[in-house]
């Protein structure tokens, strides 16, 4: 039993890097993708937002789907969607075809990305622990592999229709071995929910959509941090090109780091203590480099954002699947679907407002959804079976590793 739920966590950490690392991949050759189709940035930021819509109906469909058939179906078959339509943007030859790829890739990457997060939520409650923030650091790691093996063969004048269709075919094969070891988690009758309307079909409960409110505004900050913090030094502060592009470093790296260390932390204060003092703590690392005239400092706010935000979301989408664990991928993708809308907003909240003041004043927006997060932690005190620290949860520990 302890041996099957140890090869399911590593599953699960090789999905969650397999998806970190596709979608990395594309990321890392949108300038030559862009530049062979003769596209301009407006175009592309256009047809950019036919990747999000296809995630987003992606993430809606596969949640039924995932509680449906099971997670041991409904991951395997995302990463193979996810892997074969990389392949797609490199071998598009028009604005057309481009924003075909992209709509296939942004519903592969949601149909994944529920899929294998209702699994973490059942090997989590297999733990009796937390779980969760690690496997989103490994995501970031698959795109940290990704901007590296990316970097390498541009430099070495590999085509993206070559990288691109070989990093598919990787995917894919890793996708689909890795599958027998993936949970079989058998879902209680259906008739055992209280979450049902009139007409048969399953209720969101309300506090899923205060999670997915939560993660709508947290995910916008993130969105911040991904569009604006080069921006932010460069602009406001002067910095030179490659200094500014070490805040976006300095987030990352320190995002990566928290959620390694997020599930200790979560498993003896708990996830409340976790989103309310990470969300003060982004708060204050945002603010910190917004209002600073000095570089240094704001390079340093922009670490302790990324530090403060780590475990915040992790946290709301355990939460999520725990509430109905015969539910858990459905209330995911409510979860996920409203904060990946809020990552694909930040952008387009926070331009508009640079025309109005500026960008470092701006970005005190954020720091005030981040301040509305910490004091509306308690949310997670009603979403009942997340996992803490227990006697026999430690047991599992010393045997599960």
């Amino acid at each position: 039993m302890m041996r099957s739920l140890r090869v399911a966590r590593w599953a699960t950490f090789t999905y969650f890097g397999l998806n970190g690392f596709v979608m990395g991949m594309w990321v890392v050759h949108i300038p030559a993708i862009e530049h062979r189709i003769g596209i301009g940035h407006a175009a592309l930021g256009w047809l950019l937002l036919l990747l999000g819509a296809g995630a987003f109906a992606g993430m809606q469909l596969a949640g039924p789907l995932t509680d449906r058939l099971g997670p041991r179906i409904a991951v395997p078959a995302g990463a193979a969607l996810c892997s074969v339509a990389l392949a797609l943007p490199g071998l598009a030859t028009g604005p057309t075809a481009l924003g075909g790829a992209l709509l296939a890739l942004g519903f592969g990457n949601g149909c994944l990305d529920v899929a294998m997060n209702a699994h973490a939520v059942h090997v989590e409650h297999a733990y009796r622990r937390p779980v969760m923030s690690a496997f989103h650091a490994v995501f970031s790691l698959g795109g940290v592999l990704a901007a590296l093996v990316g970097a390498r063969t541009l430099g070495q004048g590999y085509p993206p229709e070559a990288t691109l269709g070989t990093a598919a075919g990787l995917g894919l094969a890793i996708g689909l071995l890795a599958a027998p070891a993936l949970l079989r988690t058998p879902r209680p009758p259906r008739e055992s929910s209280p979450a049902k309307v009139s007409g048969g079909r399953r209720a969101t409960p309300a506090r899923v959509w205060a999670l997915a409110v939560l993660a709508l505004m947290l995910m916008l900050c993130e969105g911040v941090a991904n569009d604006w913090s080069t921006l932010h030094l460069r602009d406001a502060l002067g910095a030179p090109a490659a200094t500014a592009a070490m805040a976006y470093g300095a987030f990352a790296t320190a995002m990566t780091a928290g959620r390694l260390l997020t599930d200790r932390i979560a498993g003896r204060f708990g996830a409340v203590a976790v989103l309310r003092y990470g969300a003060a703590t982004a708060a204050a690392g945002l603010g910190t480099a917004a209002l600073s005239p000095w570089i240094a400092p704001a390079l340093a706010g922009w670490a302790l954002f990324g530090i403060g935000l780590s475990g915040c979301v992790p946290q709301l989408f355990s939460a999520a699947g725990h509430i109905e664990p015969e539910a858990a991928a459905t209330n995911v993708s409510r979860v996920a679907g409203l904060g990946y809308l809020g990552m694909l907003a930040g952008p387009a909240v926070i331009g508009p407002l640079t025309h109005l003041a500026p960008l470092n004043l701006v970005l005190l927006l954020p720091v005030a959804l981040c301040a509305v997060a910490a004091a509306a932690a308690g949310v997670l005190r009603s979403a009942s079976g997340t996992p803490t620290r227990t006697a026999a949860s430690m047991t599992t520990e010393a045997s599960g590793r």
